[in-house]
């Protein structure tokens, strides 16, 4: 019996989009160069460490590679924890960290990532190996069948104010319906988000998980 493709969505697509992140990471890269060199100088010159942080994050079909991103906290923060993990993570951030994370700016190294070939422009947001539990959703749910983005359904569809669980159910859909008008869609409504800063909070925030139930998802017992 012959297998069903490891995509959930048009496989077809695949390919057609890995061109386009070569293609449109490269463009931008260069645009962007001017402001990626003015946001080196002032991570180096606001606090002791490197420029740039990096740190193992989960790829497509579950696969480790190193993300980059620029520095904004101390060196002194943990290291392999998510932002959301820790006790009281503004205690840990820059002053220069600050403005590049409330305008996503810390992001943009990651158009190294999206040439080298872990990244896409768009896609599921990478998670560190600790996030077992999202890990769990994620593979049942076939979101490892493309490659992780710089930005994503959910993150247009509410970022820092959505749930794990809310974040994977927009994970799912994107996954389920890839394609050339949904990336472009996201593209633009990240724009929007990131201009008006829309949706951003710092980490530790509690969120009401959502009511809505996937198919497959597990039930809870009644009390």
């Amino acid at each position: 019996m012959r297998k069903k493709p490891i995509c959930a969505g048009p496989c077809g697509y695949l390919g057609v989009k890995r061109f386009l992140d070569v293609l449109l990471g490269g463009v931008l890269l260069l645009a962007l160069s001017p402001v990626l060199l003015v946001c080196a100088a002032a991570v180096r010159l606001d606090s002791k460490g490197p420029v740039l942080f990096r740190q193992q994050r989960v790829g497509r079909k579950g696969k480790l590679f190193w993300v980059y991103k620029f520095r904004t906290m101390y060196v002194q923060a943990p290291a392999n924890l998510a932002t959301a993990q820790m006790t009281d993570s503004r205690r840990y951030i820059t002053r220069v960290g600050r403005v590049l994370r409330r305008a996503s700016l810390d992001e943009l190294p990651q158009l190294l990532n999206v040439l080298a070939g872990d990244m896409s422009l768009v896609g599921p947001r990478p998670l560190i190996p600790a996030e077992e539990r999202v890990h769990t959703w994620r593979r049942q749910y076939g979101v490892y069948a493309v490659r992780p983005g710089i930005t994503g359904l959910a993150q247009v569809k509410g970022r820092d104010n959505l749930s794990d669980w809310q974040k994977i159910r927009w994970d799912r859909l994107y996954v389920q319906r890839v394609s050339l008008a949904m990336d472009f869609r996201v593209l633009a409504a990240t724009v929007v988000v990131v201009v008006t800063h829309r949706h951003y909070a710092e980490g530790g925030q509690t969120v009401q998980a959502p009511s809505v139930r996937m198919q497959g998802s597990p039930r809870k017992k009644a009390s």
